[in-house]
């Protein structure tokens, strides 16, 4: 359905439930923002750009910190470095709920590790970081995983010779092999057609849930739940990945080995065992889904768009691309594989991806938070269970932080010696006890792909670099680059 359409339907559904009934009144004192109408909230004072256009404006009004109704119910903005830092950092456990995401809230319903709360939360937490941590330091490392991946893509390359390709599936295929290695024990092969088809279910789901008619969405969600839509389509994808997930669990169960532990599926199976008396258990069969789900979808997804956007940049910017080579052959060379002890001495490679996570900007408006009490934060008092979204494209753009924040500029990075240099509005990741419990793997994944691949190719487009467009194609819950070609030029 066109988004035109359901926001029409949207709003005639608006007035004729204002006819019924009024707009529930929040206690608390949050702060300012646009009056809201009954039931439609600020949806008028929304722009055809998406939510974060509209945010940008509001805020030039009503500061950086600030209301906004997405239909019934109030959210409350942080936008810039400081508010976002001083309620994820200084007020951390205060502001360490998760609130939904309308589009998949019917997916993952409170399970998991990512959109779970609580103790279920922190006991799932616990357990994901202290077992990705043990099979990617055990007998082979997450480094030696990511360079074994990083040399059978440089081989995949090969074959193209130099000839243009759509990175899109090559660059899901790598991230998501090395999620797989820890979750599910194995890699897949780039021509696997099951693989293939789960990365273009993750690919789908990511697109859609950052659409413009999923943003609508996440004002009117308990009626447009009714109506076809993307959120219809998101939810079957993710329901064949849950299937599945499960299949492979019910091989684990049957090759489960006690004494050896092969995986993520491996552990969680031996620590339900462990507490299947435990009436209040956390480790159970639908938080073991979810939270694979969670970690294989946030595991692909978000390095590989990382990527897809870097070499997007480096066709727009060769000159760029060539100084990170010049500095690739002085400190590796030719004749052996980067690894993670050569970052410290690549300032300049460094400072390119950092640089390429800030232009990126991927999740733009953070993924949402709630405070799990009633919370005083600048002088407002947020009830228990106010959304809160943390706006980090505010921060990756804060002009404060970065003198040409909309223009890509590695410099933003490198002080006057030209030593990396670190921001306190580099928050790709988010911050506090929500951040990205992936963060060093995709920081380990970004620099050894990164170096790998422009270690063995220089890269080139069919397209003039003046006419290359940054443009996302989606912008909504994520960024989503645009498909482009590139060719592969072996060194």
């Amino acid at each position: 359905m066109e988004p035109s359409v359901l926001l029409l339907l949207a709003l005639l559904v608006g007035f004729v439930l204002l006819l019924v009934r009024g707009y529930p009144k929040a206690h608390g004192r949050l702060p300012p923002g646009p009056r809201p109408l009954p039931l439609l909230g600020n949806l008028l004072q929304m722009d055809r750009g998406g939510l974060l256009k509209s945010f940008i404006r509001i805020r030039e009004k009503y500061g950086d910190v600030f209301t906004v109704y997405l239909g019934p119910r109030p959210v409350v903005m942080l936008y810039g470095t400081e508010a976002i830092r001083e309620a994820l950092v200084d007020q951390a456990e205060a502001f360490s709920g998760r609130a939904p995401v309308a589009v998949v809230k019917p997916v993952f319903r409170d399970y998991g590790v990512i959109f779970s709360n609580g103790e279920r939360w922190k006991a799932l937490r616990r357990f994901s970081l202290a077992t990705m941590r043990d099979f990617g330091m055990g007998k082979r490392s997450v480094e030696e995983r990511i360079q074994e991946e990083a040399q059978c893509l440089v081989e995949e390359f090969r074959k193209s010779q130099g000839a243009p390709l759509d990175p899109t599936f090559l660059f899901q295929s790598i991230t998501a092999n090395i999620i797989c290695s820890i979750v599910f024990g194995e890699r897949f092969d780039y021509k696997d057609r099951q693989f293939l088809r789960l990365l273009n279910l993750i690919y789908q789901t990511f697109s859609l849930s950052s659409s413009f008619s999923s943003q609508v969405f996440e004002f009117f969600a308990s009626f447009l739940k009714y109506l076809p839509g993307a959120h219809r389509q998101i939810f079957r994808n993710m329901q064949e990945v849950l299937n599945y997930i499960g299949q492979s669990v019910k091989k684990h169960q049957a090759t489960l080995d006690p004494s050896h532990p092969r995986d993520f599926i491996d552990t969680y199976l031996l620590r339900m065992e462990k507490e299947k008396s435990n009436q209040h258990t956390e480790f159970h069969h639908e938080n073991l889904l979810i939270s694979v789900l969670s970690l294989f979808f946030a595991g692909t997804e978000t390095s590989s768009t990382t990527l897809r956007y870097g070499f997007l940049l480096m066709l727009k910017y060769p000159h760029v691309a060539e100084k990170v080579q010049k500095e690739i052959d002085q400190v590796i060379g030719s004749h052996r594989l980067p690894s993670l002890d050569d970052r410290t001495k690549m300032p300049y490679t460094d400072a390119v991806i950092h640089e390429i996570q800030r232009f990126s900007d991927l999740i733009p408006v953070g993924v949402p938070h709630k405070v799990i009490k009633d919370t005083l934060f600048r002088g407002y008092l947020l009830p228990k269970n106010t959304e809160v979204y943390p706006i980090l494209s505010s921060a990756l753009h804060d002009p404060q932080y970065f003198e040409q924040p909309d223009t890509f500029n590695p410099d933003h990075f490198l002080d006057a010696k030209g030593a990396l240099k670190k921001s306190e509005a580099f928050m790709p990741f988010s911050l506090g006890k929500r951040m990205c419990l992936g963060e060093g793997i995709a920081r380990n994944e970004l620099f050894l792909f990164f170096t790998t691949i422009l270690q063995n190719f220089s890269v080139s487009s069919p397209v003039a670099p003046k006419d290359i467009d940054l443009s996302p194609k989606e912008s909504g819950f994520g960024t989503v680059p645009p498909k482009y070609q590139i060719c592969f030029l072996a060194r």
